[in-house]
């Protein structure tokens, strides 16, 4: 029996060989392979473990190697591997002979505490061909998510042991889920009843229907008490599209990485929301620290990065967005190694349109004076700007109707099955791609060329312009883009001075 454990950092991690040998000697414990004190602290925590759950502990000289040799260790995860090895290679019984994955944290009574990381632990040994695992039960739903793996899910130390020496208590995961790839569900629960029936600004809501259906980013400008942040925070999460299983399968190892996953969740299915606050810094939005834990951008991947007050936050902390923005993937980088997370996240931003918010308002007088107003938008740069997908200006005659929810919902589910059909949602589309899927007859395409050629429009803006065009067509079913389309994309695609 060959046993592993896993040692998580960044969104790779690294599979840990746990090997134990005992030798005539001053009883002691040694551990080589860059163990840290949590991992070195251990010792007396095994000590007490293997003593209060019924087994002997060896009094020899005891040897502990956990390899690669020049991976640092700083894991409490690698106790149960550690626990189990010591009595296998005391007992020297029959023991399954396959390569295990063992990890948990033992508590001196014997019983196995949760860890985080487990979904990453089990698909990287999936992925290393190792096709049985020994986890903390309140983490067997998580770990059971990985097809073909045999996993089996303990309370304590004995139970660990017992299924070391006995195959029939694993039970191979299989997920039914697959098979729902291609179809299009919604989440289902009480809250989402609250906001059929609001009533919220028309313009805002039509927008925020179209960033959703193509996976654009999307700004919202208005005076303070016009609905932004209650249209996005209420309409969002309740009209977008649960996680293919292929999409759930990067969010729940993100998840998993960062401790978040709940006991009684097998996987992330619902889109995440997240919502930073003002103050957050790079580290926060990028991820990093103790083993380069994901940031905001990364926890918010497939789903959405909510900046209420945007312009609150720090020039540095926006335009950092602009890398993952564009390339789906963020890299972080700590003491001379790498990782890479995915962060193919949708950006929604909702700010006042000047630092007292009556900047071209018809009822209001705005104090503000032009060089503060400058200073204020100077923190979203053009790149940035030209990044947003869809533009909205509330204005304080906006007219206001009541949210279908059905109804939107069946123009997102159309163009959800369009994309997911072809393979990319619109706002992901590479230059050629939408070059090809791009159809549009001639007097739609001279309207989109006079609209470019008159405004000086900058290649990424005419792109982001066709994509809204095909997504709008895509929530009536269509593929092909009509005059209409195209005039709808251009009037979320002005900058904000021609709404002021």
């Amino acid at each position: 029996m060959n046993i592993y454990s896993f040692e998580p950092f960044g969104y790779e991690g690294s599979l840990v060989t746990v090997e134990v040998d005992l030798r005539r000697g001053i009883p002691a414990v040694d551990i080589v392979g860059l163990a840290d004190g949590a991992v070195r602290e251990m010792r007396e925590r095994a000590k007490s473990a293997i003593k209060n759950s019924g087994y002997e502990f060896p009094m020899e000289r005891i040897l502990i190697s956990l390899s690669p040799a020049d991976l640092k260790k700083e894991n409490a995860m690698h106790d149960l591997a550690i626990t189990t090895g010591i009595i296998a290679e005391n007992e020297k019984e029959n023991f399954i002979n396959e390569k295990v994955l063992v990890i948990g944290e033992v508590e001196l009574s014997g019983r196995i505490r949760s860890v985080r990381a487990v979904h990453a632990a089990v698909s990287s040994a999936f992925s290393a061909g190792i096709r049985y695992a020994v986890v903390p039960k309140e983490n067997l739903l998580e770990a059971k998510e990985i097809k073909g793996m045999k996993i089996c899910g303990v309370e304590n130390l004995s139970d660990a042991m017992e299924a070391l020496k006995d195959e029939k208590r694993f039970e191979e995961s299989k997920n039914i889920e697959e098979n729902e790839t291609s179809s299009v569900s919604f989440l289902e629960n009480d809250e989402v009843a609250l906001s059929d029936g609001m009533e919220l600004p028309e313009n805002l809501v039509r927008a925020i229907e179209i960033a959703v259906a193509g996976k654009h980013s999307l700004i919202a400008v208005g005076r303070p008490g016009c609905g932004k942040t209650l249209a996005i925070q209420s309409l969002i999460p309740t009209i977008t599209p649960n996680l293919t299983f292929e999409e759930s399968q990067s969010v729940t190892r993100i998840h998993s990485i960062a401790g978040l996953m709940r006991a009684d969740t097998s996987y992330i299915k619902v889109p995440s929301f997240r919502i930073p606050h003002q103050t957050s810094s790079i580290e926060g939005m990028c991820g990093g620290g103790l083993n380069c834990r994901p940031g905001e951008v990364s926890l918010a991947h497939n789903g959405f990065l909510f900046l209420d007050e945007a312009a609150e936050f720090r020039s540095s902390v926006l335009q950092m967005l602009r890398v993952p923005l564009e390339n789906g993937t963020i890299t972080l980088c700590r003491a001379g190694r790498s990782t890479v997370y995915p962060a193919k996240f949708q950006l929604i931003m909702a700010t006042n349109p000047c630092p007292c918010g009556n900047y071209g308002s018809k009822e209001r007088i705005c104090l503000c004076s032009e060089k503060s107003i400058q200073q204020y938008w100077s923190k979203f740069s053009a790149p940035l700007i030209d990044r947003i997908g869809v533009i909205c200006f509330v204005s304080d005659d906006e007219k206001k109707i009541k949210v279908n929810l059905s109804e939107l919902r069946k123009h997102i589910k159309q163009a959800f099955e369009v994309q997911r059909k072809f393979g990319t949602y619109n706002n992901y589309l590479s230059p050629q791609e939408l070059l090809s899927k791009f159809n549009a007859d001639k007097e739609s395409e001279k309207i989109l060329d006079s609209y470019i050629k008159d405004n000086s429009v900058s290649v990424r803006r005419a792109a982001n312009i066709r994509k809204i065009a095909l997504t709008i067509a895509n929530m009536e079913g269509r593929e092909n883009v009509f005059q209409e389309d195209v005039r709808e994309a251009i009037s979320y695609s002005k900058p904000f001075h021609s709404e002021l």
